[in-house]
């Protein structure tokens, strides 16, 4: 169970490969969603924040 096991997900990292215990398909959909979750906090901090103005006072 370590870098030479084919069957640990340390091993797979290892050689490259993938398959049950490391599965692409799974690896690729966890990246689009923390991608997309990046993505939209950004857009949400890149907007400028509306700036409030004070009244003049009439004397």
């Amino acid at each position: 169970m370590g870098r030479g096991d084919k069957k640990s997900k340390k091993g797979k990292r290892t050689k490259g490969s993938f398959g049950n215990s490391r599965n692409k398909k799974k690896i690729k959909e966890r990246l689009n969603r923390t991608a997309r979750a990046k993505s939209s906090t950004l857009a949400v901090e890149a907007k400028p924040k509306a700036r409030k103005t004070a009244k003049k006072k009439e004397e």
